[in-house]
């Protein structure tokens, strides 16, 4: 079982810029993909950017052109760089990995998350 940590949240002023990350402690097999996922409160889940195991990255059309993730095999680490922040930012931001075990199946972890708050 991979365990997750995150840090890197905090707060920040509308336009500002920082950055998260997340680490993994171990995997049982391949990592498929990397992710951060944010909730506001009150909202569902959502994915704000993924990158898989071939360097492909997906973002939500909210953050497209402002965020950035990236990854770091050999230290099995994902980090989203966030510029240009907004109020809507504002969120608990989650980072997932999916995997699969050298036994087979698919098996997908949640970090604690690390709260990010965007306010003047």
């Amino acid at each position: 079982q991979v365990q997750l940590v995150e840090s890197g949240g905090g707060l920040v002023q509308p336009g500002g810029s920082l950055r998260l990350s997340c680490a993994a402690s171990e995997t049982i097999g391949k990592i498929l993909a990397m992710a951060w996922h944010r909730q506001a409160p009150g909202k569902a889940r959502e994915l704000v950017a993924l990158v898989s195991s071939d360097g492909n990255t997906n973002y939500a059309d909210s953050v497209k052109g402002r965020f950035t993730i990236s990854r770091d095999d050999a230290k099995r680490t994902v980090d989203l760089q966030m510029d240009g922040l907004r109020p809507e930012d504002t969120a608990v931001y989650y980072c997932h990995v999916l995997e699969r075990p050298l036994y087979g199946g698919l098996i997908g972890n949640w970090g604690q998350g690390t709260q990010v708050t965007v306010s003047s």
